[in-house]
């Protein structure tokens, strides 16, 4: 029986902007589709889906992106300053630094991906949920990832200037060389972040957190001290 409810669906389609702002409105299921470098900035694309799609360097600047999902795309340097991607999914997509300022990310799900230099600078979100993804060198000071359990995260050399990990939980994690001023770790569980490259003034930001032996032993080594 036919699903009446099914998605209509564009499949190995070269797209421009004309063509995406007429279907606007509808969610579509779209597949295999080129939109490299295409201005589909101010578009109402909710509950869209895009898979194995090509929009590296796109504008989506203001899209109203809520709930799309985003399976094995790629998407580097595109624009999504000030989209709504409320409740979004990524997985296994390449966002690798593309800009997301100023996005609503509130209830969205990243799972295997690539967000490497993303800038997520004033996102506003009370909750994100990330697994296996690579952070390294993204902007995001300020998140709030009270309480949260952190699996397989790559922070290294991002910009987590006074992120919130207070009670979080790190579960082979990387936080190495990361910008960690004014963060705070209260409570949180460190024991399985790699710690390497901690400054003087941030090993001090650690204080009621968890460690273990090496990691104590490692930070005292990379301050300097020698440990017999």
């Amino acid at each position: 029986m036919e699903d009446l409810f099914a998605q209509p669906v564009l499949k190995q389609l070269t797209l421009s902007r004309s063509e995406v702002e007429a279907l606007a409105g509808t969610p579509h299921t779209v597949v295999e589709c080129e939109l490299l470098g295409v201005d589909l900035s101010g578009l109402d694309l909710s509950q869209w889906s895009f898979e194995k799609c090509d929009l590296r360097r796109a504008d989506l600047h203001g899209a109203n992106l809520q709930r799309t999902t985003w399976r094995a795309c790629r998407a580097a340097f595109a624009s999504f300053v000030g989209c709504d991607l409320c409740e979004a999914s990524f997985a296994n997509s390449d966002f690798n630094n593309a800009a997301l300022k100023r996005t609503n990310l509130d209830g969205a799900k990243i799972v295997g991906c690539k967000f490497t230099g993303v800038d997520m600078t004033d996102v506003r979100a009370l909750e994100i949920r990330f697994e296996e993804t690579l952070l390294i060198d993204a902007k995001m000071p300020g998140r709030d990832f009270r309480k949260a359990t952190l699996t397989r995260l790559d922070f290294s050399q991002a910009d987590l200037r006074k992120c919130d990990f207070r009670h979080a939980t790190f579960q082979d994690c990387s936080l190495r060389d990361a910008l960690l001023d004014a963060a705070r770790f209260d409570g949180a569980d460190l024991r399985g972040a790699d710690l390497g490259g901690v400054r003087l003034g941030d090993a001090s930001q650690f204080r009621g957190a968890t460690i273990s032996s090496h990691q104590a032993s490692q930070l005292l080594s990379e301050l300097g001290l020698k440990v017999r």
